[in-house]
């Protein structure tokens, strides 16, 4: 695994590099996927079929194909094993537990002169999740998006996942029984995301798209923002790893090769002020990946998109750190959490050796769709806001309105909006 130290004269253009990791090529798939969504909207279902048999290779023969049953979901849920379906039950608790804590709520103020000002919340009508399928299908992620949607109030869930030659994962199915999901349907890339934002014969349109995928699905998602909202636009996994002498190589390597087994894109970074253990860990990575089932994707990872930075000391590499913003952050120290009140922008942040990514994934309880590309720098986690919205709440008394309309009245005056001002001076005639 490729060794770079802070000091090294070429380290700026090593470090650049490194934070470009996430350009993706939305620029050159544009076209092909507002060909998709502009199909959808004019042809409906009938687009969704031609889309199934080109991508997912099979015919759809009638609307009604499109559509899981909630008796099949209740049937794969009764039929997988006893331990996995407990293993569900746990995260699934853990899950909702936590999210209920994010509940934002419903206030009121009232002041003095009889002014009430507050805000309402309340969630969205629809919530449109869309869940990668086939045989690469993660349930995980399915209870990481209906969860909070579920805890926010959402009456209405479905989920849209692509079934490469009609074929159905069951533990997917299985987790949206246990999540209460409305609907599923067999649909998936750039359609799917079109067919939630503006609705077809069958699928009804939705207020909010939440889920990974690819980068059409990340295309998509970005071009009906303002049809419907997002929850953002993920691109490929990635780890990064603060670590100080104290820090045990087996477990930094294994951590950095969990991302890494993901995607050739996926990026793991280690930043530590030890160069023993950036020697250390470099021999444990190419060990391990000899007899990894997924090495070829993760090796490729690596010599592509896999860092070991030795920095100076631990104020330069928490810099460096927040500068990748990485979606996962592990802090593998003597004292991890003296560090995090230094930790600005990271999606996760994993404090302990204890405390491996994969925890994050499925049982720990946060959620574990997160901002990538240095995208943590202003975006959150996915969470139980995503499914809600606000209004605000404005009532005056006479009294509020006699000490604060000419003021307000004047305002509207210096903008040249005459109405505005006369609809208050009007309440202000005796």
């Amino acid at each position: 695994m490729k060794i770079i130290n802070s000091q090294d004269k070429n380290f700026a253009l090593e470090f650049d590099t490194i934070l470009s990791r996430a350009k993706s090529d939305i620029k050159g798939v544009s076209q092909i996927v507002q060909t998709i969504i502009d199909e959808i909207i004019e042809n409906g279902n009938e687009a969704l079929k031609t889309h199934i048999q080109k991508f997912d290779k099979w015919e759809v023969k009638s609307d009604d194909e499109l559509l899981i049953s909630q008796e099949d979901m209740k049937k794969a849920y009764e039929n997988i094993d006893e331990n996995l379906r407990a293993s569900l039950h746990t995260a699934h608790d853990r899950i909702k537990a936590y999210h209920e804590k994010q509940l934002p709520k419903s206030w009121l103020d009232f002041e003095d002169n009889g002014t009430i000002l507050g805000q309402k919340v309340t969630p969205v009508d629809r919530a449109g999740l869309y869940i990668p399928g086939g045989k690469a299908a993660y349930p995980s992620s399915l209870l990481m998006n209906a969860i909070p949607a579920k805890v926010a109030g959402v009456k209405e869930i479905v989920v849209c996942t692509p079934t490469p030659n009609n074929e159905v994962n069951e533990l997917l199915l299985a987790a949206c029984h246990l999540c209460g999901v409305s609907k599923v349907y067999k649909v998936g890339g750039a359609s799917a995301v079109a067919a939630m934002a503006y609705g077809t014969q069958t699928i009804k349109k939705v207020d909010v798209i939440t889920g990974p995928g690819n980068i059409f699905v990340a295309t998509a998602k970005k071009m009906v923002f303002g049809e419907v909202n997002i929850d953002m636009i993920a691109g490929p996994s990635e780890i990064g790893i603060l670590a100080d002498s104290s820090a045990n190589a087996r477990y930094v390597a294994f951590d950095l090769l969990s991302q890494a087994e993901h995607d050739e894109m996926a990026s793991s970074i280690l930043i530590t002020t030890c160069e023993e253990l950036a020697q250390k860990t470099s021999f444990e990575v190419e060990e391990i990946l000899k007899s990894l089932s997924r090495k070829d994707i993760a090796q490729k990872s690596i010599d592509d998109r896999g860092a070991i930075i030795v920095a100076k000391n631990m104020e330069e590499a928490l810099e460096l750190m927040n500068e990748i913003a990485p979606e996962h952050l592990e802090v593998m120290t003597q004292n991890p959490f003296e560090l995090l009140p230094y930790i600005k922008h990271a999606g996760a942040i994993f404090l302990g050796e204890n405390t491996p990514e994969p925890i994050g994934d499925y049982i720990a309880g946060p959620n574990h769709t997160l901002p990538t590309g240095s995208t943590a720098k202003f975006y959150s986690p996915l969470n139980v806001e995503n499914f809600m919205k606000k209004s605000s709440i404005i009532s005056f008394s006479k009294k509020a309105i006699e000490e604060l309309g000419e003021s307000c009245a004047l305002l509207a005056d210096t903008e040249g909006l005459e109405a505005h001002a006369k609809s208050v001076r009007v309440r202000l005639e005796k």
